[in-house]
């Protein structure tokens, strides 16, 4: 894919993508959800997350873009001071059949490549809308991102276009779309499918990779890291356990029920309340002693932004570095191939602190050295 008269760039948003997950409502699929995140108090994340990638294209002057009217896309241009042609507009609050039209609308108009921001549900209504005609890139601001069509950030979404704007040689390849069962996800069961695929721009260093579902192998292994967490939890301590099956077999170990795709809250070997929002959770620990428990996505190597929108930033600020632990098989570390963990806490200031070596529990009484990062690049820019 070679740009060399400037590319014309079409950008739309689903502003509702999202917004569940810091409500633990592990998702934004229906009316339903979305009004009852929306009295949770739940705020809009796409706009601002899609104005973060858009800000890398600021200066660039060989780049026109195609949008939908106000949050679907108009909103974060200006926010982002990328001028714009707004080509229709949806009445709010939109639905998935407006994005699909959004998305046939600004491939009809002639944009070369469609830059959504959104989740996975936001993906399956571009397979619908345009399949694999136009080549699109997603800003990642779902709940669910299972699928392959992500940057690992908003901001290595900008980095990429800016190399298309900037005249690079960038190859294309199709990339799978994973369609998730909502409501089993909040039973705390994985139903994930092949449901089409798009294509994107093959940058490996800026792309998420497919989840990997599934426990993981080396249960023996799982089991070990399990114990030395339950033997080392401290008397008084806040424990937020995170989501994920490595952290459900630490709740084994203690003998105590789990929200497999939640955080839940142990506090002197007993749950004091499961599956809590961000608001919740920093109401109940206050300014007591707390620590998180948290692993990383297999396959991804994501440890905030995906699945666990729990942990916002104001919580892991609350935390800090030195109070949330991450565990991890040494197998599990081994398939990133050298690629740093991940942060996309939704606050860039506080990613780029969490950036650097992180201690993390590869057994019983083992640790490893592994670093963390901002993009997928095998080193931190």
């Amino acid at each position: 894919m070679k740009v060399d008269q400037g590319l014309c760039l079409g950008v739309l948003v689903n502003p509702y993508a999202g917004l569940g997950g810091s409500v633990a409502l592990k998702g934004s699929d229906g009316v339903q959800t979305r009004d009852e995140a929306l009295r949770r108090g739940a705020k809009p994340q796409a706009p601002g997350r899609m104005s973060r990638a858009l800000k890398a294209l600021s200066a660039a002057t060989k780049v026109s873009v195609l949008t939908w009217g106000g949050d679907m896309g108009e909103n974060s241009c200006r926010s982002a001071n990328v001028p714009c042609t707004v080509i229709g507009e949806s009445p709010m609050p939109s639905s998935p059949d407006d994005t699909r039209a959004a998305a046939a609308a600004l491939k009809a108009a002639g944009a070369e490549l469609i830059l959504f921001a959104g989740g996975d549900g936001t993906a399956r209504d571009l397979v619908d809308a345009i399949g694999l005609g136009t080549p699109v890139l997603g800003v990642p601001a779902g709940c669910k991102m299972h699928s392959a069509v992500y940057a690992v950030n908003p901001e290595a979404a900008g980095s990429l276009l800016a190399e298309l704007a900037g005249g690079g040689l960038v190859a294309l390849e199709s990339a799978e779309v994973r369609d998730i069962d909502e409501a089993a996800f909040r039973e705390g069961v994985v139903k994930a499918r092949h449901y089409g695929e798009l294509q994107v721009p093959a940058e490996a260093r800026y792309l998420q990779q497919v989840k990997c579902g599934g426990r993981e192998v080396e249960d023996l292994v799982i089991t070990e890291v399990a114990a030395w967490v339950a033997d080392s939890l401290e008397d008084d301590t806040w424990y937020l356990m995170g989501s994920g099956s490595t952290v459900a077999v630490v709740m084994e170990q203690l003998g105590l029920e789990n929200t497999l795709l939640g955080v839940d809250l142990v506090r002197n070997g007993e749950v004091v309340a499961a599956d809590l929002g961000a608001r919740q959770l920093l109401e109940h620990i206050g300014d007591a002693p707390a620590k998180a428990v948290i692993t990383v996505i297999g396959g991804q190597g994501h440890l905030f932004g995906r699945g666990n929108q729990q942990f916002s930033p104001a919580l892991i600020h609350r935390l800090g570095k030195e109070n949330i632990q991450i565990l991890a098989t040494r197998t599990k570390l081994e398939t990133l191939e050298g690629r740093p963990l991940l942060v996309d806490s939704g606050d860039p200031d506080l990613d780029k602190q969490l950036c650097g070596l992180w201690p993390v529990t590869t057994g019983y009484e083992d640790q490893i050295l592994y670093r963390v990062g901002t993009n997928a690049s095998l080193i931190e820019s």
